[in-house]
């Protein structure tokens, strides 16, 4: 038996495979628009497993997996023995056996390592404290959609140095574009944690007007991320002048779009003007986080396959 291919970060992928998944998530979106039956992951089982709540991750994988054909089966650690201190390689032996591809949204990355080191099937990364992988192919693939390539391009991540920063620098490296990024102190990203091996697809900004002036994407996240709730006061804050607001989108390029990963808090880091204006692709960008993991789940049961 061939050991199975995971998704966990986004740099295990290389790039040629994401020039094939951007093109293919385009030939399934259109297809899905004509209303085209596409099914070939049919009869297999999707099993999701929440740690952390969501409603994007969960209807994109659900709907998704439906959509191929198979048949998708929700499971949170609240209601299951993995919340009752069964170990997360005898959970990772017994799940992968009775199912075809896992999804898993939960908090430390090295829960979804192990996991993934005893799984007979392909895992996913659905979004953990350290990396958002599957937003950020989805990201992108709206970048692409609306402006072409990202190569040599220019991103702004205003706000936390949180998972979806780290991500997108692995992005950068991997994919050849800039990341500007901005964050109040005491909330800088990691290069190490990111995974990145130099500086020469990122820079620190501390003005985010600076990180904002000329960038094609300009991108956010909510101040305070799930787990770090007892911060909420003091990130409110500290995040103060890290609000995306008309002015930084006035610095960055005349045709720039802005993105946010949703949910979002108009008003604290983004404001209404911003998200609900002529700039932002937020809900094209959610849209279209079911037809990237539907790519990504074929490519990894599946493999490449020729766009009819």
């Amino acid at each position: 038996m061939n050991a199975p291919r995971h998704y966990l970060q986004f740099k295990d992928f290389t790039r040629a495979e994401y020039d094939y998944l951007f093109a293919r998530t385009r030939w399934i979106k259109e297809k899905f628009k004509r209303y085209e039956p596409h099914h070939p992951l049919f009869d297999r089982t999707l099993v999701m497993i929440f740690e952390k709540a969501s409603t994007r991750t969960r209807l994109s994988f659900e709907a998704g997996m439906q959509q191929l054909g198979g048949s998708a089966i929700y499971l949170n650690t609240r209601d299951s023995q993995l919340g009752r201190g069964e170990p997360v390689e005898d959970a990772a032996q017994v799940i992968s056996r009775m199912s075809d591809i896992v999804m898993i949204r939960t908090f430390e990355q090295s829960i979804i390592e192990r996991f993934a080191e005893y799984s007979r099937v392909p895992v996913i990364n659905g979004l953990t404290n350290e990396f958002h992988p599957c937003q950020i192919l989805a990201d992108i693939f709206t970048f692409i959609e609306h402006r072409g390539s990202i190569q040599g391009k220019t991103v702004a991540w205003v706000g936390d140095g949180n998972n979806m920063c780290n991500t997108w620098l692995q992005a950068a490296e991997l994919l050849d574009f800039k990341v500007h990024v901005s964050t109040p102190p005491g909330y800088e990203f990691c290069p190490e944690l990111a995974g990145v091996q130099g500086s020469d697809h990122f820079v620190s900004f501390a003005d985010p007007m600076d990180a904002c002036r000329g960038a094609d994407l300009v991108t956010t996240d909510v101040w305070t991320s799930m787990g770090f709730e007892a911060e909420n006061d003091e990130r409110m804050r500290d995040f103060a002048d890290w609000r995306v607001d008309a002015d930084m989108m006035q610095v960055a390029s005349p045709d720039a779009l802005f993105m946010h990963c949703l949910p979002a808090h108009r008003g604290e880091e983004v404001t209404a003007e911003v998200i609900d204006g002529p700039q932002s692709v937020v809900w094209d960008e959610a849209e279209n986080r079911l037809h990237a993991q539907k790519a990504l789940m074929e490519f990894l049961m599946i493999g490449k396959v020729e766009n009819d």
